[in-house]
């Protein structure tokens, strides 16, 4: 990933402190704004791996500490759930003046709530994201219910979220029992997906469903099922943003762009601590990578499955070629590849350089009425598809800064 440090005002004069993920080496499809849960920062584990996960399908996304949280100035006690959306508004219009307006907005719990209000008053959005999310935002209340008398008594009180100290306010509590979702999403004429998960023990998830109800169509709704609340495991967190990327797609579909590989036919990119190496024809994006044992993030296929799919690909286009020729009808064509280093048969010194040769097998698999000569005869084609010529030739590799 490839991650700028942003600050930008909100409304009051405050200073806002963002992230914005962005692809590597390729221009976004588009600009996506995420609002974090209650309490929580940009920093949250959640929020960066769906962001992360997204820049890396081509979107840009802005995440960001509201008022008075995380690195953002303000203090929270005097923020409302109106501040939240107003925040999110300046954010809108930050990335509008600097980079390009957003088309996606995405909340994650009572951040859900906010995108939905937000999302009205910003044009350029076509499309919003809920996760976890309540279906009316005074829900946020059972996180402090016992102090909430003593709020509306004593006009603020100082209570305990997630293990953290915080100052909520009577303005805080009337703010959110003064909006309604219903209204919002009723009116709302933009594409809406819900994402919950049936085991969310802090948002029912009973709120997903009235908030369907809400929603006018085009809407869509994905379980995010044995997900808790929080998104805690990488792997659901990073599941719900490669969702995300899927499902907008039908909504933003991303125009065919020629990628800018400097006047060369490939191009790779390295950036950042991990080996997660970005990989861009003049029309494809591509990640490569190494597993998580040797230091990798596991996010894309090794140089070396890069290679063996090169020779999979180029030999099962071949023989599909061939066969349209001779106007056989093969159904499925599947090939199997593996590489390891193996000796010179005629080796009589197999410790000195040289005794080991790479060794790719490839094994067919084609469905289909095929006889015995089909057979031989597609297993000939075969080593003759133009990627299997190359490897047997004389290579020359020849390199230079």
């Amino acid at each position: 990933m490839k991650i700028e440090r942003v600050n930008f005002y909100n409304q009051n004069g405050y200073s806002l402190s963002g992230k914005l993920y962005l692809p590597l080496d390729s221009p976004p499809r588009f600009y996506a704004l995420f609002a974090h849960c209650f309490t929580c920062s940009k920093n949250f584990k959640a929020v960066s791996n769906i962001s992360d996960t997204l820049s890396q399908c081509g979107i840009a996304v802005l995440s960001f500490d509201f008022t008075g949280l995380g690195n953002s100035e303000g203090a929270f006690e005097e923020t409302g759930f109106s501040s939240n959306v107003s925040d999110l508004i300046a954010a809108a219009n930050f990335l509008e003046e600097n980079y390009q307006a957003p088309k996606l907005l995405i909340g994650h719990s009572l951040g859900g709530a906010a995108v939905v209000f937000a999302a009205e008053a910003l044009n350029s959005v076509q499309a919003l994201v809920t996760i976890g999310t309540p279906s009316e935002p005074r829900h946020v209340q059972h996180l402090f219910e016992s102090d909430l008398e003593k709020i509306k008594k004593e006009g603020k009180a100082k209570v305990n979220i997630g293990g953290r100290p915080f100052h909520i306010s009577r303005e805080f509590v009337e703010d959110l029992e003064s909006k309604s979702l219903s209204d919002i999403l009723g009116k709302l004429r933009k594409a809406v997906l819900i994402m919950h998960s049936p085991q969310d023990q802090i948002v029912d998830i009973s709120n997903a469903a009235e908030l369907y109800q809400y929603a006018h169509h085009p809407k869509s709704f994905i379980s995010l099922d044995r997900a808790d609340h929080l998104l805690s495991e990488e792997k659901e967190s990073r599941y719900a943003g490669e969702l995300i990327s899927s499902w907008v797609k039908k909504y933003l579909p991303a125009e065919i762009k020629e990628y800018d590989t400097d006047g060369h036919q490939v191009k790779v990119r390295l950036f950042g601590e991990s080996y997660t190496s970005e990989i861009l024809t003049p029309y494809h994006h591509l990640l490569a990578d190494e597993p998580k044992s040797v230091g990798g993030e596991n996010l894309g296929p090794t140089p070396y499955d890069l290679l063996m799919a090169a020779l999979g690909a180029c030999t099962v286009m071949t023989l599909k070629m061939y066969a349209e020729r001779k106007s056989w009808k093969l159904g499925e064509i599947l090939v199997y590849l593996n590489h390891d280093k193996v000796h010179k048969e005629d080796s009589q010194n197999p410790d000195r350089q040289g005794a080991k040769v790479s060794r790719f097998s490839r094994k067919l698999q084609i469905t289909g009425d095929l006889t015995d000569e089909m057979k031989i005869k597609l297993l000939e084609i075969a080593d003759k598809c133009p990627v299997h010529r190359t490897l047997h030739e004389e290579i020359i590799v020849e390199t230079s800064f």
